[in-house]
C-alpha cells in the first residue's frame, strides 16, 4: 500500500491538482446547499432537514443530492 505523501513532498503539479479538486468540491457544495435552500419542499426527495448534514459528507453528499436529492 502506498504511503500518502506530505503537501512538501507533492510536486507543484500535484498540489495543483490537489488545489483545483478542493476549489471544485467547495463550489459544488456551495451550490446544492444554495439550491436545498431555495428549493421547496415538495421538489425534494425525503426532509431537507437531512439533506443539509448529508452535504458535509465528501464528496458522496453533493452527489447524491444532485443525482437522487431533487425532483425534476
Amino acid at each position: 500500500m502506498a504511503q500518502k505523501k506530505s503537501w512538501g513532498d507533492m510536486t507543484p503539479t500535484q498540489k495543483k491538482i490537489v488545489a483545483v479538486a478542493g476549489i471544485v468540491e467547495i463550489a459544488v457544495t456551495a451550490w446544492c446547499a444554495k439550491d436545498l435552500k431555495q428549493r421547496p419542499a415538495e421538489l425534494v426527495r425525503g426532509p431537507k432537514l437531512l439533506w443539509g448534514p448529508a452535504l458535509s459528507v465528501q464528496p458522496f453528499g453533493p452527489i447524491a443530492y444532485l443525482v437522487w436529492g431533487r425532483k425534476r
